[in-house]
């Protein structure tokens, strides 16, 4: 009989030790088994597998993106049956700026005013109406479609042809958006600038600044002295867009009292504990989520 473990984690970033010990932790709690797949032991691991040695139930891939050593192993849990949390599929369908852009207009979710443009390699000019430049206003945002983490390729102070004509060229095979800037109001003291995260049907919003990354806890008397709730209502909705079961999404509320989807999906959440970042995420939303994860698979594993 093959070794089991009832998860695999699959890590390559040195600050996500605290977020797996964690998850980890709360796995083992609940009396389940877990596996922690780093480049020390990828390879042996997908060794083991391909010789039945060893079985997982769920994965978590959180280094599929990054080195090359990876991809096989997710493509082997894969025919393997194991139970992703975020199905390669599904990741690749959300990942995509301009789809889910389009996607949620149609389930009615608020977004910025964009202007999708063809990749590079695909049309050399750039074709911009009158109507678009307008709309659009200055200054805007370019952003590619694809090309995700960290802001990676990302213009958020555009004023010129220039700028589109220049940055268009980073990523020459990515479709890329421009989008109009939104400006949040202000609630209290702070911007009303939200990083929203989703994990098995639950919402835990938190307050995020924009320039600084800095997360505040919403407190009950916050939800309902600014009518927050919007933000668990419109998270829910671009999780029955995008169908990931973890996931961030960026909300800002305008001037005009709009709630806006600023920033689509961010498919692999920065988990560093804010007591040790100060732009880290607050301990106890990360635990929160932890909890989550592990009550799901026990669920789910029986």
């Amino acid at each position: 009989m093959p070794d089991y473990y009832h998860l695999a984690i699959a890590w390559d970033w040195e600050f996500d030790t605290d977020f797996v010990a964690m998850l980890e932790s709360e796995v083992q709690r609940l009396k389940l088994k877990s596996y922690s797949i780093t480049h020390h032991n990828v390879q042996e691991t997908l060794g083991n597998m391909q010789k039945s040695e060893l079985r997982f139930g769920a994965f978590l891939d959180r280094a599929g993106d990054g080195d090359e050593k990876f991809p096989p192993l997710a493509r082997f849990m894969k025919k393997s049956g194991a139970l992703f949390i975020n199905h390669p599929d599904d990741v690749h369908h959300a990942i995509d700026k301009a789809t889910m852009h389009l996607e949620f207009i149609t389930k009615g979710i608020e977004v910025p005013f964009s202007v999708i443009i063809s990749p590079h390699n695909k049309k050399k000019e750039i074709e911009l109406r009158l109507s678009d430049i307008a709309n659009l206003k200055w200054p805007f945002i370019i952003k590619p479609a694809n090309t995700t983490g960290g802001g990676i390729g990302v213009v958020l102070n555009a004023a010129s042809l220039k700028d589109i004509i220049e940055t268009r060229q980073h990523h020459k095979n990515d479709k890329y958006l421009l989008q109009e800037k939104i400006v949040p109001v202000r609630m209290e003291n702070r911007k009303a600038w939200f990083r929203v995260f989703f994990v098995f049907g639950s919402v835990i919003p938190c307050w995020w600044d924009d320039e600084t990354h800095i997360y505040h806890l919403i407190s009950r008397q916050e939800m309902t002295a600014h009518r927050l709730r919007p933000l668990i209502s419109i998270t829910k909705k671009i999780h029955a867009v995008c169908k990931l079961e973890f996931f961030s999404t960026e909300i800002a509320v305008a001037d005009d009292g709009r709630f806006v989807a600023v920033d689509y999906v961010n498919e692999i959440c920065d988990m560093r504990l804010q007591s040790k970042h100060s732009d880290g995420v607050p301990d106890v939303v990360v635990l929160e989520i932890c909890r989550k994860i592990a009550k799901h698979l026990k669920a789910a594993l029986r």
